[in-house]
């Protein structure tokens, strides 16, 4: 049985290996059985926290070997299950170490092992796949290739704790999508894994519960039935609360809280229930706080982020709990200098991961200022808020860069909503200068150009915001950063949501008439291109109505209109949308028409009368008649300009 290493071995390699390696390996050819058990024992023994050892042992071919005698029906079950251990054991070694062991199919051997009548094989078995499936080089498909494998572990659950533990850590590291939740649920693993949230071992009650939160994740069948299943005469978001109690351990409360938090997010809790209220919100805000580990705070920051981000009572709920937005400050001060971390190993850790802390206060921030402007002002206080957004704009992990981009478009819909509210200057004055003056305009147009396609789109809104109402000084900055080639590109992005933020961009841009008429005189041609490419291509209906309005934009200028009026390409494209089937269309080209027609304008005459040669005023009189109320109004008004 030949095993494929990952590279030729090499002198130098092969220098290494020791004559003891070697050793072992020839006692696994012993013609005695009892030698050969011996042999694999002591290897066992030899490569516990050994990797090189490890490394030794899989380059001279011991696994090939190992899983034949795992495999040989004259194996005795001791050997089998020794086999087993030692093959765990390399397996605990580095991802290469996984890798090797893959090449040579030991994911088959191990599922076929559980077939065994043997409990210590059995177990044996499962954890050696339980640390090759939660290895970061193991494809999770491996685990439903075959179609009677989860229900023989479905199975096994009631064998041991051992087996229920290893088994839930398995489902809990294998199911990666709505495929793999419909393949587990339908295999009744909620009904079979629920009873162990009562289990006596502790490690059980925890991989049932992981098991729980990943089959909940954005599933409502799976977070519907949760609701209503009883243990021990408890229903489970009872049991669930009681786990994310202060007393029990950190990782305890927190996977709980996730279990509650996707429940609520699937539609099962509502956001008003007290177990969300007052039991898991908190806990997640605890779970901020500076004396909690880095992962702690990172995933408590990104799951209250995730369960608040739909609804604004709990948005200021959070706002308000234990100082929430000064304690996320100072995730962006992590680790610092007076830091109480003794443990050399922690720091280094930390070092390497306290750029995940900022991507989770970004999220958080992102989700708190949504929707309520009084959170928002409260969140642009906070010290250096927006050199942190800037900074984390250009930081070299995609991730952080994202979640910058999300806050900062979360920000800037302040000026969206103030603007078309009470022209209250006072936020969002200040709000665009410091975002003015950091060059955020700069980073998110350089964003739009990511490969990225959320970080494309995320750049764009942000522009699109700040384009809302803005001075012409800012639209000019906008577009002299964005440049126009590369706002025509985003016009032909592949990206849907790219291409209608885009859109709605230059919607914003040209809106008011000096301002239309300025960037119409500098960029009409190559707009009224883009225009026409967009309405003959095979677009949506979103797509083309945005693009209509934009139209209608451009026919309300005061010079501009003239670039309509004189491209007979774009009038007969105006009258198809008129007669089109969709209402949305039919009243976006009606904008267009009014615009051109209206009485109190200069040259209006001449527009009217070219648009009657065109047909334009019998299509009015049909629209007139329409059922649609709004869309026969619109008609009926145009129709008014021609008789003033």
């Amino acid at each position: 049985m030949a095993c494929l290493l990952e590279t030729p071995i090499r002198m130098s390699v092969l220098s290494e290996v020791t004559a003891s390696s070697r050793h072992y390996v020839d006692r696994l050819f012993d013609p005695d059985p009892q030698k050969v058990l011996q042999g694999v024992i002591d290897m066992k023994n030899a490569v516990i926290g050994n990797n090189k050892q490890k490394a030794n042992l899989i380059v001279l071919g011991a696994v090939p070997r190992l899983l034949y005698l795992l495999q040989q029906e004259t194996s005795s079950t001791e050997l089998k299950t020794e086999c087993a251990v030692v093959l765990g054991s390399l397996a605990m070694g580095t991802e290469n170490n996984v890798k090797s062991l893959l090449d040579c199919h030991i994911i088959p051997a191990l599922l076929q092992g559980l077939l065994s009548p043997d409990l210590k094989f059995i177990e044996a078995c499962l954890r050696c796949l339980r640390t090759i499936f939660t290895s970061p080089v193991t494809p999770e498909e491996l685990l439903y290739t075959d179609a009677t494998v989860i229900p023989h572990l479905m199975a096994l659950l009631s064998r041991s704790r051992y087996t229920q533990e290893y088994i839930c850590q398995i489902f809990s590291h294998c199911c990666k999508g709505p495929d793999h939740q419909t393949i587990l649920f339908n295999h009744g693993a909620v009904q079979n894994i629920a009873h162990l949230l009562t289990s006596a071992s502790y490690k059980v009650r925890m991989q049932a519960l992981k098991c729980f939160s990943v089959l909940a994740f954005e599933n409502p069948q799976v977070s519907m039935t949760l609701v209503n299943v009883l243990v021990d005469g408890e229903l489970l978001p009872q049991i669930f609360v009681k786990m994310l109690q202060r007393d029990k351990p950190i990782e305890m409360q927190l996977t709980s809280a996730k279990c509650l938090t996707y429940m609520c997010r699937a539609g099962a809790i509502r956001t008003d229930d007290n177990c969300i209220v007052l039991k898991t919100l908190p806990c997640l805000v605890r779970m901020c706080s500076k004396e909690r580990l880095l992962e702690e705070r990172v995933e408590g920051a990104e799951t209250l982020a995730y369960l608040i981000e739909p609804d604004v009572e709990l948005q200021r709920i959070a706002s308000i709990t234990d100082h929430l937005i000064a304690m996320l400050a100072d995730y962006f001060k992590y680790p610092s200098s007076v830091s109480a971390i003794t443990d050399i190993k922690r720091l280094d850790h930390d070092l390497k991961h306290a750029h995940e802390l900022r991507q989770a206060a970004f999220k958080l921030y992102a989700s708190l200022g949504a929707n309520d402007e009084d959170i928002r002002k409260k969140i642009i206080e906070t010290e250096n808020m927006m050199d942190r957004i800037v900074t984390g704009l250009s930081e070299s992990s995609v991730k952080v860069r994202l979640a910058a981009v999300r806050c900062l478009h979360s920000l800037s819909r302040s000026v969206q909503q103030l603007r078309t509210s009470f022209q209250d200057h006072a936020v969002w004055k200040p709000l665009m200068k410091p975002i003015l003056e950091s060059g955020a305009v700069e980073l998110l147009c350089g964003l739009t150009q990511s490969e990225n396609p959320a970080l494309r789109v995320n750049g764009i809104w942000a522009l699109m915001n700040m384009a809302f109402q803005a001075e012409q000084k800012i639209k000019a900055d906008i577009l002299r950063s964005l440049s126009t080639e590369q706002l025509f590109r985003l016009l032909s992005d592949s990206d849907l949501n790219v291409l209608m933020k885009t859109l709605g961009l230059l919607r914003n841009l040209l809106s008011t008439r000096p301002h239309i008429d300025k960037i119409m005189s500098t960029h009409g041609k190559q707009i009224m291109q883009a225009v026409t490419l967009i309405l003959e291509g095979e677009h949506n209906i979103e797509v083309k109505e945005q693009t209509l309005c934009i139209l209608a934009n451009i026919a309300d200028g005061t010079t501009a209109k003239e670039l309509i009026m004189t491209n007979d390409d774009i009038l007969q494209k105006i009258k198809y949308y008129m007669g089109h089937s969709h209402v949305k269309l039919q009243l976006a080209a009606m904008f267009c028409i009014s615009n051109l027609i209206w009485n109190e304008e200069e040259g209006s005459q001449e527009r009217q009368d070219k648009l009657r040669d065109m047909g334009i005023v019998d299509i009015l009189h049909k629209l007139s008649q329409s059922p649609d109320s709004n869309l026969c109004d619109k008609a009926k008004m145009a129709l008014q300009q021609y008789l003033a």
